[in-house]
């Protein structure tokens, strides 16, 4: 029963993503933590992609994890970086601990997996609609597969996650996108009442008006909603009589 309450727990925790102030970092390093205390692994670490498709280190459980994954950043390959780049689950197994690393798959990861303790690894991925954003990989210290239980298990944590990180994500970006939308809006305000406070002033239409906003923008190499704003608030600065464009006379 009490390991019932923990997975509640867990996937309750890993749900609420679309809280103020979300980190991503501190989101993951509890996925790590859960993993450990939930499935048969001695520690867990989280690979994730920035932007431009390149994995990244985020969280680990341990150090021995930690330096396992940069290890495998490093040369860019183990099963952590397979699990991520063939999009499916990878098991690594060191059955014989006594037999050479050459005869192992990844063999400098090998080595360096029996140094830190780690004898299996379980790499899945953290993937969502065809999607995949990352690896999420447990270590064991005992030979073995992992059990296609825990594996299932691990499997839901991850999707869970990759869900709520696509979830935050998707949320940053509309709030991203109806704020630049909110901008434009006001700067088109802004624009407008400097085209027709021009007009009014120059005795001009207002298409001649924006022109010469325009203009102005071009000659001082600004922004045309920074000129606008300028007439606007300092209109004693606004020209009284229209404006040449000097890209209209050169041509």
């Amino acid at each position: 029963m009490a390991r019932e309450e923990a997975l509640i727990t867990a996937f309750v925790d890993l749900a609420d993503t679309l809280v103020e102030e979300f980190d991503v970092i501190e989101f993951l390093n509890r996925l790590a933590g859960h993993c450990v205390s939930l499935l048969d692994v001695d520690a867990a670490g989280i690979l994730l992609t920035n932007p431009q498709g390149r994995l990244h280190l985020i969280a680990a459980s341990s150090e021995k994890a930690r330096l396992l994954e940069l290890l495998q950043l490093q040369g860019y390959q183990g099963p952590c970086v397979a699990c991520y780049t063939e999009r499916r689950r990878i098991d690594y197994n060191d059955a014989d601990p006594q037999a050479p690393v050459t005869d192992l798959p990844w063999p400098r990861f090998a080595k360096a997996a029996r140094q830190e303790g780690f004898h299996s690894v379980c790499a899945l991925p953290m993937r969502h609609n065809g999607q995949v954003i990352g690896a999420l990989n447990l270590f064991r210290a005992e030979p073995g597969i992992l059990d296609e239980r825990n594996a299932m298990l691990g499997q839901a944590l991850a999707d869970i996650a990759t869900i709520g990180i696509l979830q935050e994500r998707a949320s940053r970006q509309r709030e991203i996108l109806a704020q630049q939308l909110q901008h434009a809006l006001d700067s088109r305000v802004i624009i407008e009442q400097a085209k027709g406070f021009l007009a009014h002033r120059l005795q001009v239409s207002l298409d001649d008006a924006f022109n010469a906003l325009r203009t102005m923008a071009r000659s001082g190499n600004r922004k045309l909603v920074d000129v606008a704003l300028h007439v606007v608030t300092a209109p004693e600065s606004a020209p009284r009589r229209p404006i040449a464009d000097p890209a209209a006379e050169e041509s």
